[in-house]
């Protein structure tokens, strides 16, 4: 098995515009989810797909790998399909930018379910929903996960009526690592845009709706993403009062 991690970014961003070069500590975002990465013990390489001259010459000043792609893409999952095309590996991790508190232990417990079941077709890191107003956030997604640990449904509010407690059983905050097995993942991308991943903008529902085994790998604790201005303070916050992040921080300064 062959894993490479790919890390799809544009300056385009309806709720925060650049947001992938938003600076933490001094460095920019994606710097931080390209380090943190590289940390991982189950990767092959790291690589950045963008079709933004400005964040290629970022990511190139810090001496990351970088594919340019087209500027036709609607999702990252068709942008790392573009980029991996000509990268020799059998699995791909899909690592959201945005998500500058990435755990490297987090990506080694996808690769470890990849590695447990390397002919699935998909996967996606799942934390768990804390307090009953993440239930109708509408921007992180969530998803309904069956006994076996398969994604059955994602959405942006509960469809459920039952309590929250009753829905923290079964209800998972999606993270943004998704990994997939190449020659799916290539398939996949083949595939025309389905109702669900239209409506919600959520493109994990293409592989459910086509009837393919997407599989929760459950992680803990949920980390906040920033996809919105008044995130990137929560981040920040998050780093200062978590032991963990604040030895993360000090690795990927060193």
């Amino acid at each position: 098995m062959k894993i490479v991690a790919v890390i799809p970014a544009h300056m385009a961003s309806a709720r925060f515009p650049g947001k992938i070069l938003f600076p933490f500590h001094g460095i920019p975002m994606i710097e931080h989810v390209r380090r943190r990465a590289l940390l991982s013990n189950s990767i092959f390489e790291v690589v950045v797909a963008t079709c933004d001259d400005g964040i290629a010459s970022v990511v190139r000043g810090f001496g990351g790998k970088v594919v340019m792609t087209a500027n036709t893409h609607k999702n990252g999952t068709t942008r790392i399909a573009e980029a991996v095309s000509n990268i020799d590996c059998t699995h791909v991790i899909l690592l959201q930018g945005d998500e500058p508190l990435l755990l490297p232990r987090h990506v080694d417990a996808l690769a470890s379910a990849m590695k447990a079941s390397p002919a699935g077709d998909a996967w996606n890191a799942t934390g768990p929903i804390e307090s009953p107003e993440e239930l109708d956030r509408h921007s992180f997604v969530k998803c309904a996960v069956s006994q076996s640990g398969r994604i059955m449904h994602c959405f942006r509010r509960t469809p459920a009526y039952s309590s929250f407690e009753q829905q923290q059983v079964f209800v998972r905050k999606i993270l943004g690592i998704i990994s997939y097995r190449k020659d799916f993942l290539m398939k996949l991308t083949g595939f025309r845009s389905t109702p669900m991943e239209l409506a919600e903008f959520i493109e994990q529902m293409r592989v459910i709706e086509n009837d393919y085994i997407l599989q929760s790998v459950p992680v803990s604790p949920s980390l906040p993403s920033v996809n919105e201005p008044h995130e990137a303070e929560v981040v920040l916050e998050y780093i200062r009062q978590d032991p963990e992040q604040k030895a993360l921080l000090e690795r990927i300064f060193a």
